[in-house]
């Protein structure tokens, strides 16, 4: 399997020579704009990878790392009784260990934290990303809004994946890059994607997280080819999700929309008047709307409508 430019994915490789490469200089992955080492001896995080990362491509020898990260036991007698996992980046540890078995997990949560923290080309939004047609659609979002379970139903329905958690808007050009990863989906939502779409692929399931139930979907090859594809954002929606609620599309105003985005940003305050003026364009170009749904067949359908 190798992609448009020539690269090897990681689904190419043996899988002896996944596990040598986690263990030893670390597995190197090329994820959206980002080239990541991953280097790690626990076996749940060398299935997190084999399972929902084969078809990322791999870093050339010649590319310079932007986040070199571990995942490791605890050396403490916790390695014996309910061993701990922790994640490190460039030999930094910013959170707590986790319970072993969240290993894969932690490695997604680790990366996010990566991501918001040292990327500051870009103003991050809290948001799913997600393109047809030319439009791509920013889905803002807290937990619990229902952005991932539509997010994945869009992605398991033909729409190209940019994130599940990250607009990255750049400074630049004011255009979305994609950050295609797997979709983080949790408690009711799992259950959900798996009945709407039967080919939708599963990574492990970690029972009892801070945030629950929690599984994650594998991104098409296809989202994950057009890694270097940008898209201009043409619509911003804020869903929510509403049990027995009928499907509801209202227009709200830039303002309002500018409030909102801002407070859903990892770096607006960082960036200051830069981040302003970005938010500002964005917006200025988008239309703006809150969408209520509790059907989620309904609600790929207005967004469909959205498109044409």
């Amino acid at each position: 399997m190798k992609i448009k430019e020539g690269r090897v994915c990681v689904g190419e490789l043996p899988v002896a020579e996944i596990k040598k490469k986690l263990v030893t200089d670390g597995l190197r992955i090329k994820i959206g704009p980002f080239n990541t080492s991953l280097n790690s001896s626990i076996n749940s995080v060398f299935q997190h990878v084999k399972e929902l990362y084969s078809a990322f491509p791999l870093v050339k020898e010649d590319e310079i790392i932007d986040f070199y990260v571990r995942l490791e036991p605890t050396s403490s007698l916790r390695r014996w009784v309910r061993p701990q996992v922790n994640f490190s980046f460039d030999g930094y540890h910013p959170f707590l260990p986790l319970p072993l078995i969240q290993a894969g997990a932690m490695f997604e949560w680790g990366l996010n934290w990566c991501i918001a923290n040292y990327s500051h080309q870009y103003l991050i939004v809290h948001a799913a990303v997600i393109e047809y047609k030319g439009h791509a659609f920013i889905f803002p979002g807290s937990p619990g809004s229902g952005k991932s379970t539509l997010c994945a139903a869009l992605a398991e329905n033909g729409w190209r994946l940019l994130s599940d958690e990250m607009g990255l808007i750049s400074l630049l050009d004011y255009q979305l890059y994609p950050v295609p990863r797997p979709i983080s989906l949790k408690n009711e939502s799992i259950e959900v994607i798996q009945k709407y779409s039967r080919n939708a692929v599963f990574g492990q399931t970690f029972l009892d997280t801070a945030k629950g139930t929690l599984s994650h979907l594998r991104p098409s090859n296809e989202a994950v080819y057009q890694k270097d594809i940008s898209a201009k954002a043409s619509k911003i929606i804020f869903p929510k999700y509403k049990k027995n609620s009928n499907t509801d599309l209202k227009p709200i105003t830039k303002a309002s929309t500018l409030l909102q985005l801002a407070d859903n940003t990892f770096n607006y305050s960082v960036l200051g008047k830069t981040g302003f003026d970005t938010l500002t364009e964005v917006v200025d170009n988008a239309d703006c709307y809150e969408f209520t749904y509790s059907n989620l067949i309904e609600a790929i359908e207005k967004m469909d409508y959205l498109c044409d």
